[in-house]
């Protein structure tokens, strides 16, 4: 098995930077997400290990050896689409094995690596089915087939369940996750989703304008991000951001009738803070407190979210514990533990 090593890569289209010097190890068998919103790189950067982008600049290594000019069916990787790209006039059978017919594997073999494949997606009953005979899910699953026969050291997923309703998404995560525990291979996997993120990945990559903003396990990501902007995007619902002040020491918070949160911030008094609460961090106990009025509620089933606001103030997501009680007009008294609080600077850089 192979790990990755990415060294100050880069990736221009002219005077256009795309990818701005990425650093980036990743190790055998390691579950990798690339996430981050549209235009932030990560498929061009996934695409440039897969070998289909030129690399500008930098060095890509693959197993300690440098692939950057590597033709890439020698890159020992393969890759999976968003879209499935299958035969339209081959079975299932004839898809999967296309790849290795091509590359004069011999006919029993091909058909030990197809079965194989078949076992582990459970196409058996597909096998002799057309794509026009098969649904979303189940043309996804002879995509991944495909990639699976050619046994490659590393799998690329280019956002391949974006095309797939809600229900189907949730079990074909399921089915990518359980995958990967069997094959015990490198999967990079390239998303602007990041539930999809926080679910599969060992170790997610946070982009954003072609540079890594940090990267780390899912829940290292969600209970101490670096900056405002993984702080927001990691999470659903995205984390609550109050304007502050400092104070002494404490946070008062213009917004909410000059409310003083106690902090302990070690910065000069005046200094402008961005406060962080998490909606769960929102409960019926806790020794700080914001009086807020209930403007919209969204009961989930298993989970009810409370949408609120303090005069002018922006609305803030309360997780409610599920209380039904709760409704659209309310006063409600937020309650939190100050410690549950992040703090970021004008730079938007964490204050720790």
């Amino acid at each position: 098995m192979s790990g990755l090593e990415l060294k100050n890569i880069q990736k221009s289209y002219g005077s256009v930077e795309v990818i701005k010097g990425v650093d980036l190890e990743i190790a055998s068998k390691e579950f990798v997400v690339f996430v981050g919103p549209s235009g932030c790189g990560k498929s061009t950067l996934l695409r440039m290990i897969a070998g289909l982008e030129p690399i500008t600049g930098g060095d890509l290594t693959i197993g300690g050896k440098r692939m950057n000019d590597v033709d890439p069916s020698k890159r020992g990787i393969a890759m999976v689409f968003q879209t499935y790209a299958l035969y339209p006039h081959m079975t299932v059978r004839e898809n999967m094995g296309f790849a290795l017919r091509f590359a004069g594997v011999k006919k029993p073999e091909i058909a030990k690596q197809v079965d194989e494949a078949a076992r582990i997606l459970e196409l058996g009953p597909l096998m002799e089915r057309r794509p026009k005979e098969l649904s979303g899910g189940q043309r996804q699953r002879v995509a991944i087939g495909r990639a699976i026969v050619r046994n490659p050291e590393v799998f690329l997923f280019d956002e391949p369940l974006s095309n797939l309703d809600a229900e189907l998404r949730v079990h074909m995560r399921i089915e990518i996750a359980r995958l990967h525990k069997e094959l015990q291979t490198t999967i990079i996997y390239v998303t602007h989703d990041q539930v999809e993120a926080m679910t599969l990945a060992d170790k997610i990559v946070v982009l954003r304008e072609g540079v890594i903003e940090q990267v780390g396990t899912p829940l290292k990501l969600y209970d101490d991000p670096d900056n405002l902007f993984v702080a927001g995007f990691i999470g659903s619902p995205k984390m609550n951001f109050l304007k502050g002040v400092v104070e002494g020491g404490a946070v008062r918070l213009p917004d909410y009738g000059n409310q003083v949160l106690p902090a302990n911030v070690k910065v000069a008094d005046g200094t402008p803070v961005t406060v962080g609460i998490r909606p769960e961090h929102f409960k019926i106990s806790g020794s700080s407190m914001l009086e807020l009025k209930i403007e919209l509620i969204e009961h989930l089933g298993g989970e009810t979210y409370a949408y609120a606001g303090y005069g002018a103030g922006e609305l803030l997501t309360l997780a409610t514990n599920n209380d039904r009680q709760i409704k659209a007009g309310d006063t409600y008294q937020a309650r939190f533990d100050p410690a549950s609080m992040l703090l970021f600077g004008a730079d938007a850089q964490r204050i720790r």
